[in-house]
């Protein structure tokens, strides 16, 4: 591969047990100038304003990581086969699917509903299926009262409400197809979770009628009482760092930080790589057909002309194949994984905010001769709670490393697995190319 077309990637922080990637996986290289697209253990060059690091280390083994054996074969297909998850599809009680997109025009408001299709084997339901429709803003109320209910839980993200500058248009096919994937992966991480799938919200928003829905939605707590939590998060927040926040912690909001970055920057590179595939595959798709009109006007190599006609065609097709794997595994988990930093540093905060007001106990108990029993009393709840609230990010913080790490290692593993194909594809048409060329060369004088 082109040295001028590498990008350096340093690891994801790892600490201790953190994503780590196997050093098996290669692709090979075109002689064209196109910039290759990202492997997970390949080494690629930045423009020199941008930071270098690394995606996954190199020297990671597999047995580093989670269940691998060290004696796993070492072909891509191989390794996610032999990845599994303690919660395995045959345990799995709750399946959902969100599909069908519909557009729904008022007076007032455009907008989109999808359809939630739940079937189940649980005692707690009523019935073992439910089908519903849900709009953008049920989602996101749903999202709201599973971080009320479960404030030091990793709830998953869901897709922006807005769209972002450069992005598709609203309710375009690509855009409704884009989210409704977004949305079912989201029903999806909440339905393996092993503690919110059974939130009695998550139960309503998947079996209630719209009037229902609506309905509960208004016996939540009043604007009053919001506006009152966020002035305690606040206050939590400007009294600064919490004093006695345990090592463990510091070290999960270090891992955050530099983890943010890393992705960003993953996620920046991904959609350049993204763009400069599809301007030359826009420019490619102009040759053959420039070279069938050609053909038609020079006989002595109109079969050549029309033979590279045809091999460009065939490029065309391998390269679009290969922007569509692009588009639909890598790009999305890249940008699933930016908004969970930004819900990982929320959720540290969180726990801090907790501890936070357990420490401004402890200093004015300190501080008041009275008032003692009252104050212990209040202490010892609020020890309960900082404990619960630790042992919950904790188990939360290990299963989401875990799919995390999944996540990555299959998505880049099947990007290197996409450009192998490809190149295995391409490079049969270049020789072709390159035959045609040097026929014209040798036989008739063309260069």
């Amino acid at each position: 591969m082109e040295a001028e077309g590498r990008v350096r990637v340093s690891p994801l922080p790892t600490g201790g047990e953190g994503p780590g990637a196997d050093s098996h996986h290669a692709g090979g290289a075109l002689g064209t100038a196109r910039r290759p697209l990202l492997a997970a253990a390949e080494v690629l060059a930045l423009d020199d304003e941008e930071d270098d690091l690394e995606v996954f280390s190199k020297d990671t083994s597999l047995a580093e990581v989670n269940s691998f054996s060290p004696l796993l074969p070492i072909s891509p297909s191989s390794m996610i086969n032999q990845y599994e998850f303690e919660d395995g599809p045959e345990l799995r009680d709750l399946f959902v699917t969100v599909d069908d997109p519909e557009s729904h025009i008022t007076a007032i408001e455009t907008f989109i509903t999808y359809r939630v299709v739940t079937k189940t084997t649980r005692g707690e339901f009523d019935s073992s299926e439910y089908e519903v429709r849900r709009r953008y803003q049920d989602f996101l109320w749903l999202k709201i009262k599973l971080e009320e209910a479960h404030p030091t839980l990793i709830i998953p993200p869901l897709p922006e409400k807005f769209i972002m500058k450069g992005m598709v248009e609203r309710f375009s096919d690509e855009f409704i197809e884009t989210r409704r994937k977004a949305l079912h992966k989201f029903l999806n991480r909440i339905a393996d979770h092993p503690t919110l799938t059974f939130n009695e919200d998550f139960k309503i928003f998947l079996t209630a009628q719209a009037w229902e829905l609506s309905s509960h939605k208004k016996q939540g707590p009043g604007l009053l009482s919001r506006m009152g939590q966020t002035v305690r998060a606040v206050a939590s927040s400007v009294r600064g760092a919490v004093k006695n926040r345990p090592e463990m912690f510091t070290e999960m909001n270090n891992y955050m930080e530099t983890f943010s970055q890393k992705i960003n920057l993953l996620d920046k590179i991904a959609h350049r790589i993204h763009k400069e595939e599809r301007d030359y595959f826009n420019e490619m798709k102009e040759y053959g057909p420039i070279h069938t009109l050609w053909s038609a006007s020079e006989e002595d190599i109109a079969d050549s002309l029309k033979g590279i006609a045809s091999c460009i065609d065939r490029c065309c097709k391998a390269t679009e194949k290969r922007m569509a794997g692009l588009s639909d595994h890598l790009l999305p988990i890249l940008h699933e994984y930016v908004l969970y930093s930004e819900i990982l540093m929320g959720v540290l905060k969180r726990r801090d905010q907790i501890q936070g007001e357990l420490d401004s106990k402890v200093d004015a108990l300190a501080n008041k001769k009275t008032e003692k029993d009252l104050f212990s009393e209040e202490i010892g709840k609020l020890e309960d709670k900082v404990e619960r609230a630790n042992n919950a990010l904790k188990a939360d913080w290990d299963r989401w490393k875990q799919n995390m790490q999944w996540d990555m290692r299959s998505s880049f593993t099947n990007l290197a697995e996409n450009n192998l194909r490809y190149y295995e594809e391409v490079k049969l048409f270049v020789a072709k190319m390159r035959f045609f060329h040097y026929f014209n060369e040798e036989v008739h004088g063309f260069s």
